[in-house]
């Protein structure tokens, strides 16, 4: 038993200044550092930098919702004008061929004025024919929205409507109406396609009387 005892290791004792020696000379881990003030510099550091960066993110956002809205107005404004001009193909696609036939109409219309009664008499069927022509053309006019206008005895001249042909002075018909219609205006749409061809009237204002007074003198 004796042998036993002796023959057992010996539990070495704990040297407190070698602990404190190996401490002291183990590595410091990155970043440490005993100042406390340290810590709180990098901390705040860090939020400056995560509040630029979320600064950058946000300007960066409302870039990207400018750039998506006007793109959105653009795309917007470009199908607008594509169905404009859409619209305006199909309504004045055809102004050219349009125009080219209404010295058809005219040609046709003055045939019609010089027949008397006697020519119709011998002629009727043939004159028949040119009057469903005319007609004809008109309701294909209409088809296209090409419109007649024909300006009447007395109505106020209007150059963006009329063209003169002549002036002329006429009892009883205020200067710068019309007095006489040659050939009536046409529109397509809300364009203009031919202005009605007119006698204008240049009698003084003081010469002029208006003509439903005078019908007004009459009747007493």
């Amino acid at each position: 038993m004796t042998d036993a005892k002796q023959d057992a290791p010996k539990s070495e004792d704990v040297n407190q200044d070698d602990v404190e020696k190996k401490v002291s000379l183990s590595p410091e881990p990155e970043g440490f550092s005993e100042d406390p003030l340290a810590f709180e510099d990098d901390s705040g550091n860090f939020l400056d930098d995560m509040e630029a960066e979320l600064t950058a993110i946000r300007n960066e956002r409302d870039d990207m919702r400018d750039r998506m809205m006007r793109a959105l107005a653009e795309a917007e404004n470009s199908r607008k004008r594509a169905d404009r001009d859409r619209r305006d193909a199909e309504l004045y696609g055809g102004t050219r061929l349009a125009r080219d036939l209404l010295s058809v109409y005219d040609n046709m219309n003055r045939a019609l004025d010089t027949i008397d009664d006697s020519f119709r008499e011998q002629a009727s069927a043939l004159i028949e024919g040119l009057e469903l022509t005319k007609r004809e053309l008109l309701a294909a006019f209409a088809k296209h929205k090409i419109e007649k206008q024909d300006p009447e005895f007395g109505e106020k001249f209007d150059p963006q409507l009329h063209q003169a042909m002549f002036e002329a002075p006429v009892p009883n018909a205020p200067a710068g109406t019309i007095i006489q219609v040659m050939n009536p205006g046409f529109t397509i749409g809300e364009r203009l396609l031919r202005p009605a061809q007119v006698g204008v009237s240049s009698t003084p204002a003081g010469q002029a009387k208006p003509v439903e007074a005078e019908a007004e003198t009459d009747e007493e």
